[in-house]
């Protein structure tokens, strides 16, 4: 079969993936350097269609990024921490653990309570602002080498492709996106990612890599119910002592509230469904009052990296480098990372 004849086009950087980390990249290359020709590669439809919305976020990587961010109008850091709960939840009822108890590194008072998706779509104005060129809806499907053996760039997926993998009449073969360096930050175990780490043994001598699902949904709750800046983590049932795991409510702004429910993928029990176990802590006493008369706006599920510091492979390849949860920068203990990924 001959080679397939694709549309190429040349970048000083490609970057894979318009989360937090590659926005932050491609804003960062272009500070330093202007004439620097920089494209993002986003396989959502558009910035922020695969991030779940509702995070905590400390602010220091955009203090460093975008000092000036605070005196801008529009920006997405809407509501601060204004109280941080954790709860031991049982079957029928509830403590809370006092906060002077907690690890000073799980205090959330100074961050923010956002819309991830939101901070990822004002990222991308800023970097289209320095002239990035960033295209959503394509997924880099597969890497390119040279004869070194060094990334020189991806190719996007082929679109028209029968379900037997045969080419159909609107068959249309992917492009290559060539760059003097590759950046990939795709998210958690991604396809690319797992490729490099095998290629070029990046976790060799790194403790193995460690991950969970997961589950997020939205709520539009009733404004008496609704708690501006409160984070709460919650622990315990409905997970037994057998089953890692944990909860979350953040109260955003405008009476929403991002409810979410982790479960660590090493899990013992194989008829345990994560999404079951979500909408069961739903129903606990201390959590249900919430969502009464509440509508469910938005959901979605994703992997998280939790093998934490240990468990980073060496970020640096012949020709790129990996970033955000691609490389597993989430902080285990403080429940975050996106931080880190800017």
């Amino acid at each position: 079969m001959s080679e397939i004849e694709r549309e190429s086009m040349e970048f000083d950087v490609v970057i894979v993936g318009a989360g937090p980390a590659g926005l932050a990249a491609a804003i960062r290359l272009k500070q330093l350097n202007p004439d620097l020709s920089v494209v993002v590669l986003e396989k959502g439809g558009e910035v922020g269609a695969h991030i779940l919305s509702g995070a905590v976020v400390d602010p220091i990587g955009i203090d460093r990024l975008l000092p000036g961010w605070r005196e801008e109008e529009g920006h997405p850091f809407k509501t601060p921490v204004t109280d941080d709960h954790f709860l031991v939840l049982g079957p029928a009822g509830s403590f809370r653990l006092p906060n002077f108890l907690m690890p000073p590194l799980m205090n959330n008072h100074g961050n923010y309570i956002v819309s991830l998706g939101n901070v990822c779509r004002w990222l991308a104005t800023k970097a289209e602002a320095l002239g990035v060129e960033i295209y959503p809806g394509f997924a880099a499907a597969s890497l390119v080498y040279n004869e070194a053996g060094a990334v020189t760039g991806v190719i996007t997926g082929d679109m028209g492709v029968e379900k037997d993998g045969t080419h159909g009449p609107a068959y249309a073969p992917g492009m290559a996106l060539m760059g003097k360096y590759v950046l990939i930050g795709e998210g958690a175990r991604g396809s690319l990612a797992k490729q490099l780490i095998d290629k070029y043994q990046l976790a060799d001598g790194r403790e193995p890599a460690k991950f969970g699902i997961g589950l997020k949904e939205l709520w539009q709750v009733k404004p008496e119910n609704h708690k501006p800046g409160l984070v709460q983590h919650s622990f315990g049932w409905p997970l037994d002592m057998k089953t890692g795991g944990g909860s979350f409510l953040y109260h955003l702004e405008d009476n929403q509230v991002a409810v979410g429910f982790v479960v660590h993928l090493n899990y013992k029990n194989p008829w345990l469904s994560p999404f079951e176990e979500f909408q069961r802590f739903k129903t606990h006493p201390a959590i249900r009052g919430t969502f009464e008369g509440a509508k469910r706006i938005g959901y979605g599920a994703r992997a998280i990296t939790e093998g934490g510091w240990q468990s980073v492979p060496k970020l640096s390849f012949p020709g790129g480098v990996l970033m955000g949860c691609a490389a597993g920068f989430v902080n285990v203990p403080r429940i975050k990372g996106s931080h880190n990924a800017v």
